[in-house]
């Protein structure tokens, strides 16, 4: 899971102001609802002492209406000097979040953005297509060649190849756009839907960037919107696409950790490859199991990759008693792995075994790396070392 729209958060001066709130705007209560939510966040935000300025400029932003239609949260992360990170959720909290102190918020974020999917549903008809992103986001693409039908008495072959030709020449422009989309916005999921026809007529002509990853949802009409049936298929597609994009991580994490390379566990064991700039993905237990590290902390200096268990490793790492500190675990473990362009994954209970509710996928290794195998025949997690 990227965590690349967090990085602006590193080095920023504390305190942090941290809002994570559902930002739903029902239909029967429309604005009132969402201000309401905000004005009482911003009390309770007033008595743990965030400053004024700050608030004015959350509730500015929370005052103007996102462009979705279904639940939907936020989380916005201020400094001392202002809003640092805004962004949209494509699922709603279950419960509003707020804190004032001397770190942000991380962990709220991270399971947001684990829910998170940035898909674009396409609904297509044989003379061009409705884009609808999943931040609210559309736009339409016209073909521009409208002989569409064919004849019905069959007596005019011409008519028929320049409909078909329409057919296809739609398809293209597309598909230009679809590809185009596909590399300047990055998204996740490709939801095609509309006319069966044309729909494959535009997959025939998608680059292998967007092919790849395209899934046919049935049931979407081009200019009728999402109904209720239709909506519920996608999101259908969008949660087996978030337990995909999970289950990859976590299978990629077992695997290697069964080797013994390639993976560590153990909350000694993360924090080393995390200091060394080792860690591709990040794993965090998710449930019961995350208890084994949510009360601990760490030591840190003023950079991410400075990260110990004991502050005297810091000495080692030429980091002043004066600069150094102590983190939450939560909040020191996300700051480093964001310090090296590291993903973060959640791990529901019981899909894998981790140590200490903690482990780490590697992008390198060498001899000096922790290597760990799991030797218990029952559910408890025994570890060894392997000495080079």
């Amino acid at each position: 899971m990227d965590l690349h729209w967090l990085k602006p958060l590193l080095g920023r001066p504390a305190p942090f102001t941290t809002v994570y709130l559902d930002v739903t705007r029902a239909e029967s209560a429309g604005e009132t609802e969402a201000a309401e939510r905000w004005r009482a966040a911003r009390r309770r935000l007033e008595r743990e002492g965030a400053p004024a300025g700050v608030l004015d400029e959350i509730g500015e932003l929370l005052a103007v209406p996102t462009r979705r239609r279904e639940a939907c949260g936020r989380v916005i992360i201020a400094d001392a000097n202002g809003v640092v990170v805004d962004r949209e959720l494509s699922v709603a909290p279950a419960q509003d979040t707020v804190a004032h102190g001397p770190v942000p918020m991380l962990l709220p974020a991270v399971r947001a953005a684990a829910e998170a999917v940035r898909s674009l549903v396409v609904e297509i008809d044989r003379a061009g297509a409705d884009l609808h992103w999943s931040d609210g986001a559309a736009e339409s693409v016209e073909g521009g060649h409208d002989e569409l039908h064919k004849t019905r008495d069959g007596l005019s072959r011409r008519g028929q190849t320049r409909a078909e030709d329409s057919w296809h020449r739609n398809a293209e422009a597309v598909a230009l756009v679809l590809d185009r989309r596909a590399a300047e916005l990055d998204p996740e999921l490709v939801v095609l839907t509309g006319d069966v026809r044309a729909v494959a007529l535009v997959r025939d002509q998608l680059g292998q960037r967007c092919s790849e990853l395209v899934v046919e949802v049935a049931g979407g009409v081009r200019g009728e919107g999402v109904h209720r049936a239709f909506g519920a298929r996608v999101a259908e597609a969008v949660d087996e696409f978030r337990e995909r994009r999970r289950a990859a991580v976590l299978d990629r994490f077992a695997g290697s950790l069964g080797r013994g390379e390639g993976a560590v566990t153990s909350f000694e064991d993360v924090v080393e490859v995390l200091r060394r700039g080792q860690v591709d993905e990040l794993v965090l237990a998710d449930g019961a199991a995350a208890e084994r590290f949510g009360d601990r902390e760490l030591w840190v200096g003023p950079e991410p990759l400075q990260i110990a268990t004991a502050v005297a490793e810091l000495d080692t790492l030429g980091v002043s008693r004066d600069d150094a500190r102590r983190l939450p675990a939560g909040v020191a473990l996300v700051r480093a792995a964001l310090g090296q362009d590291a993903g973060v994954t959640l791990a529901p209970d019981g899909r894998v075994e981790l140590a200490d509710g903690i482990g780490a996928v590697l992008r390198w290794s060498d001899g000096s790396t922790p290597s760990e195998s799991l030797l218990s025949q029952s559910a408890d997690v025994r570890r060894v070392r392997s000495i080079p």
